[in-house]
């Protein structure tokens, strides 16, 4: 067992079944990532990407295979841990952004710390910090319309960053971006995987990012067709540790009680 695994896949297939005609999507993927990697799914479109970012994200489940994240086999936790450990353990960073327009850039940094019932001071000090770390520590009462593209998507790059995640799941985070903005965002995406140590796994259709990652894995029909470096294999194995469950039913009425009150001040919509 090697501690320094985050993310380890056996064997992942996934099939889909429209109208009763098998698709095989994945076609048993195997890899690992240790901590602190900044690794590059590369694949063009029907590759299995997206497919894979899902499970990735925990957002769909595989057909068959096992899928750990920090030791542990995610298939085995119940569905309220499964919520937890989605919403604490993996940071998102979409393409779209995905902030909300009603709240400042504070307030949106501070979305997942309050599934993780983090105090109101303890959630405003950690925003200012990340906002200081994507260089938008001036613009925390501004809202996300009032931003570009390349300050929006950093908000959400510090937003991914709240909870000390496993790792940062970046799904073609400069998709929406210009060159020159796609390469600052690519610059941060090094910062923070260097200064500290952070995990990300990013998945992309641009094989033109290749030179910055740690390690690619290129998919090809549902199959890793390569990798770099070369994988190996680490026995994991052992009990949930620090995956504390919280049904998500209550982490949604938590978080929208807590944004309520929040925004009530600013103007923001109840």
């Amino acid at each position: 067992m090697n501690s320094d695994v985050v993310v380890q896949l056996r064997d992942i297939r996934k099939t889909y079944n429209p109208g009763g005609l098998a698709v095989h999507v994945l076609k048993g993927i195997s890899f690992s990532i240790r901590r602190g990697q900044f690794v590059g799914i590369v694949g063009t479109s029907g590759s299995g990407k997206s497919t894979m970012l899902n499970i990735l994200g925990m957002l769909d489940v595989p057909t068959s295979g096992d899928y750990f994240l920090e030791k542990v086999n995610v298939a085995t936790l119940s569905d309220s841990a499964q919520a937890t450990v989605r919403n604490i353990r993996i940071g998102f960073i979409f393409q779209s952004f995905n902030l909300f327009p009603y709240l400042t850039i504070e307030q949106n940094i501070e979305v997942p710390m309050i599934y993780k019932r983090v105090s109101p001071r303890i959630r405003r000090a950690r925003a200012l910090e990340l906002a200081k770390v994507v260089g938008l520590g001036h613009r925390l009462g501004h809202r996300p319309t009032q931003l570009s593209g390349g300050e929006c998507q950093r908000v959400a790059v510090a937003r991914s960053l709240c909870n000390d995640p496993a790792f940062l799941l970046a799904d073609e985070p400069t998709g929406n971006l210009d060159e020159k903005t796609g390469n600052e965002i690519m610059a941060l995406f090094h910062k923070i995987n260097q200064e500290q140590n952070v995990t990300i796994i990013m998945v992309t259709h641009n094989p033109m990012f290749e030179p910055h990652y740690d390690k690619v894995i290129r998919l090809r029909d549902g199959r890793i067709v390569q990798t770099k470096p070369t994988d190996s294999v680490d026995e994991l194995t052992g009990p949930l540790s620090g995956f504390g469950e919280l049904p998500q039913d209550r982490m949604a009425a938590d978080a929208k009680a807590s944004l309520t009150t929040t925004a009530a001040g600013e103007g923001a919509p109840s």
